[in-house]
C-alpha cells in the first residue's frame, strides 16, 4: 500500500462569531472534523456502498468458481509473467507438477483498511507511512474481510488451492498482518510460505521477485489485486505515460478475468497523477453554447 495518497479534503464546517474581547459569551467549539463533514466520496463508495459490495463479491464468486474449475485439467503455465517476458511478448512461469496456488495482494482485495482510512479522512491527512507502520502492528480487529472473501478463500482451500498473499506491507511487521488477516476470518497465512512482504527480497516495491519465488514452488492458476503492480511491475515503470500504460492494461485481454482478476479501489493508486487530458482528451472538449 506504499505510495497511497487519499484525497481526504474534508468540509470543515466553520461557527462565525464576534471577536472573543467583544463576545458576551464564549462561541460554541467547532464540532470535530468526523461531525462536521461526511467522508470523501472514494471512501464513502468503496467501504460503505452497496454497489461497491456487489462488485467485489462478484469478483470473489468468479474467482472462487474459476479456480475450482481451471484445477479439473492442469495446465502447463502458470499465470506469472516469466522473466524478460513482455504484455506483447508473453511468456509464463512454468507448472510442471507443482501444487496449485492462488495469490493475492492483500489491502484493499483481501481486506479492507477500515481503522486507518477513518483516522486519515477524518484527521484530512494524505498518507502517512509512521501512522501505517503502527497501523501493520496494531491493526488486527479493526481490518475486516473484504465481501465474500472468506468464502472465496474457504472455496480455494477446500479444492485444494494453496492461498498465499503477496503484499506492500513491511516484512518487519509481519506478525502483526498475520495476526489482522487472522481476525479478519481469512485464517492463518505464514510469512516466507503463504505471506510474503517487502523486505523480503532487494526489489522493494515491486512484487516481481516475490511472484517469482511463489511460481517457483507453485502452479499460480490466479493473482488477484486492485493496483496493476499486482500482476506486474511493467504498469508501473517510472514516467511511463498514461496513454501507454492504459494501452498495456487494456492489451491483455487473454487474461483479465481467465487468471487475473482486478479490484475496484477508487481510494488510492498510481492513476492519482492523472491530469485533465489523461482522463478527458482534448478532442472530446465540449460546452454548452
Amino acid at each position: 500500500m506504499r505510495g497511497l495518497a487519499i484525497a481526504a479534503s474534508l468540509l470543515l464546517a466553520g461557527c462565525a462569531s464576534a471577536p472573543a474581547e467583544m463576545a458576551t459569551t464564549p462561541p460554541p467549539p467547532a464540532p470535530p472534523p468526523a461531525e462536521a463533514a461526511k467522508p470523501p466520496v472514494a471512501l464513502q463508495y468503496l467501504y460503505g456502498s452497496p454497489e461497491a459490495a456487489v462488485a467485489v463479491r462478484a469478483t470473489n464468486a468468479r474467482i472462487a468458481d474459476y479456480g475450482v474449475w481451471r484445477i479439473k485439467e492442469r495446465p502447463k503455465d502458470s499465470v506469472v509473467l516469466a522473466p524478460g517476458a513482455t504484455m506483447d511478448a508473453p511468456a509464463f512461469e512454468p507448472c510442471g507438477d507443482k501444487p496449485f496456488a492462488a495469490v493475492f495482494d492483500a489491502d484493499e482485495t483481501l481486506i479492507w483498511n477500515l481503522g486507518p482510512m477513518r483516522y486519515f479522512a477524518q484527521e484530512g491527512t494524505s498518507f502517512d507511512p509512521k501512522v501505517w507502520d503502527q497501523w501493520e502492528k496494531t491493526g488486527a480487529g479493526k481490518a475486516v474481510a473484504m465481501p465474500g472473501t472468506v468464502e472465496m478463500v474457504s472455496k480455494l482451500r477446500a479444492a485444494g488451492i494453496a492461498v498465499i498473499a503477496n503484499t506492500n506491507r513491511s516484512a518487519a511487521n509481519a506478525k502483526g498482518s498475520e495476526d489482522t488477516l487472522r481476525a479478519a476470518g481469512l485464517g492463518d497465512f505464514k510469512h516466507g510460505e503463504t505471506l510474503f512482504l517487502m523486505g523480503d527480497d532487494a526489489g522493494g516495491s515491486s512484487k516481481d521477485g516475490r511472484r517469482a519465488t511463489i511460481a517457483s514452488k507453485y502452479c499460480v492458476i490466479i493473482l488477484g489485486g486492485d493496483q496493476l503492480g499486482d500482476f506486474s511491475q511493467q504498469f508501473n515503470v517510472k514516467d511511463l505515460p498514461a496513454a501507454q500504460r492504459m494501452a498495456l492494461a487494456t492489451s491483455a485481454t487473454a487474461l483479465w478475468d481467465k487468471g487475473w482478476f482486478l479490484f475496484p479501489n477508487p481510494v488510492y493508486g498510481p492513476w492519482e497523477k492523472l491530469g485533465w487530458d489523461d482522463a478527458f482528451p482534448s478532442d472530446k472538449n465540449w460546452e454548452p453554447k
